[in-house]
């Protein structure tokens, strides 16, 4: 290990020191020119040298105060009004090279003071994407030192979402996978954990609170369970009541889910915390539902829903506000409209996986399409066109060709970085972002939570993803 771990100090040019599970940046300026060689470590090798890049990289952003955080107080603050309802907080997927991504948002943040976004994954994306929580928060932790960051980077486990069919099959089993993700995912640093037991809803039930009942007792029982392994800061959580892709939800919903949440909270864990937001459907759906041409069909979204539910988890709950998933997909001059109806936080995911297609080589393209054809077959369904096929399945690929997407000419990723920068500036502008820096610095508290070197040196971990989870 001392070989490997030299061999890692030379890559950046010995800008980094090693003292035990110490790390010290001792020239920024080397370091942040040659993080991006420990980032391919990570993401394309295995064994102790990833394990280490890991480790540098979560170490030395600490030092240079980048800091894993959780937004739950700036939330709670909004929701007591102290914090104005004049931005959304965007939580970003990043798929596909998000290392290069990252650094675009970042340096969008920078250019107008943005304080509060988030870089989020799901537990589908973890699969098809061949990038687990700790790849996912090595990437954006280099992608905050190399853009000369400072200050909380929020990262979330988005979606961390319960398989029906295989809770069907074996609950215990099903609940299990997701509380060790849950725990493998805060190892990584990801202090924000949306818990997503709006699968099991179960609209034959006569009532709306029999209806939520399963949902808000499974998503109580991981809320616990997220309390008991804090370390020593406050997560914060959100809950779901109506699937995406769904119905639009109600008011009758959101109380009788929170009320039962609550209750159950209570019960598990006397005096801790709940959750800080909400997600409810509006009328979105992951990816926007595609056209045979391969248009994307346009979006009656229920704004009134979206601003009605904000209040009352407000006013009645303390919460920050509603989440809007599925989102990326609309419109851009729909954007402004989400702080305008109070919605705490925004999802964004899909049209970043968009450009990357618009935007890699021709050759690289029909490449990935050759294997998409073969390799994600299953997925084409009757009647389906070409084009809404490729757009469906494409994301598929990702995992499969990550290292070659590593391994594009600079000239590519420059032209990738651009179009990525334009679409993360433009939305930072109309989610009222700028001038934000302020919130978090008020209300977020710098808690650094030193890594587990035998976390970072341990073994892979691979879960067998069910096809029925939401990006």
């Amino acid at each position: 290990m001392a070989n490997e771990l030299q061999d890692l100090l030379t890559l950046v040019g010995n800008s980094l020191s090693v003292d035990g599970h110490s790390v010290t940046v001792t020239d920024e300026t080397t370091f942040r020119a040659n993080v991006g060689k420990l980032v391919e470590v990570s993401a394309l090798e295995s064994g102790a040298r990833q394990g280490w890049a890991r480790f540098l990289i979560r170490a030395a952003a600490l030092e240079l105060d980048i800091v894993p955080s959780s937004i739950h107080d700036l939330y709670m603050a909004r929701g007591r009004g102290e914090v104005p309802m004049t931005f959304s907080t965007p939580a970003f997927n990043l798929r596909a090279l998000s290392f290069h991504a990252a650094r675009m948002m970042f340096r969008s943040a920078l250019a107008i003071n943005a304080g509060p976004f988030i870089f989020e994954i799901a537990r589908s994306e973890i699969g098809y994407t061949a990038q687990r929580p700790v790849e996912y928060s090595t990437n954006i932790l280099a992608a905050a030192i190399a853009e000369g960051w400072r200050g909380p980077v929020f990262l979330q486990g988005d979606h961390f979402q319960m398989s029906a069919k295989k809770y069907a099959a074996d609950p215990q089993s099903e609940i299990n996978a997701v509380k060790d993700l849950t725990a493998e995912a805060v190892k990584s640093g990801f202090f924000n954990i949306d818990i997503d037991t709006s699968t099991l809803v179960d609209i034959n039930q006569p009532t709306v609170p029999a209806q939520q009942k399963l949902n808000y007792e499974l998503s109580a029982d991981f809320g616990a369970y997220i309390r008991s392994i804090e370390p020593g800061l406050t997560i914060s959580i959100g809950g779901e009541i109506g699937e995406v892709g769904g119905h639009n939800s109600t008011e009758e919903e959101l109380c009788a889910y929170m009320d039962g949440y609550n209750a159950e909270m209570a019960r598990l864990v006397p005096g801790k915390p709940g959750l800080s937001k909400i997600s409810i459907q509006t009328g979105t759906s992951h990816g926007g539902t595609v056209l045979p041409d391969g248009t994307i069909a346009k979006v009656n979204l229920d704004f009134d829903t979206l601003r009605n539910l904000s209040r009352v988890s407000r006013a009645s709950y303390g919460l920050g506000g509603t989440v809007q998933h599925g989102a990326s997909t609309l419109p851009e001059d729909m954007f402004d409209k989400f702080p305008q109806n109070e919605a705490i936080e925004v999802h964004l995911a899909t049209n970043f996986m968009n450009k990357w297609f618009d935007t890699i080589p021709a050759d690289f393209k029909a490449e990935i399409y050759e294997w998409v054809k073969v390799n994600a077959a299953s997925e084409r369904k009757a009647g389906m066109t070409d084009e809404q096929f490729y757009y469906k399945a494409r994301k598929n690929s990702v995992g499969a060709f990550k290292a070659k997407s590593y391994a594009l000419p600079e000239a590519d990723k420059a032209k990738l970085n651009a179009a990525w920068e334009a679409q993360f500036s433009g939305l930072f502008n109309l989610l009222g972002l700028k001038d934000t820096r302020q919130y978090v610095d008020q209300y977020i508290k710098l808690i650094k939570v030193a890594p587990d070197l035998k976390f970072y040196l341990g073994a892979d971990v691979e879960e067998e993803l069910a096809d029925d989870l939401a990006d």
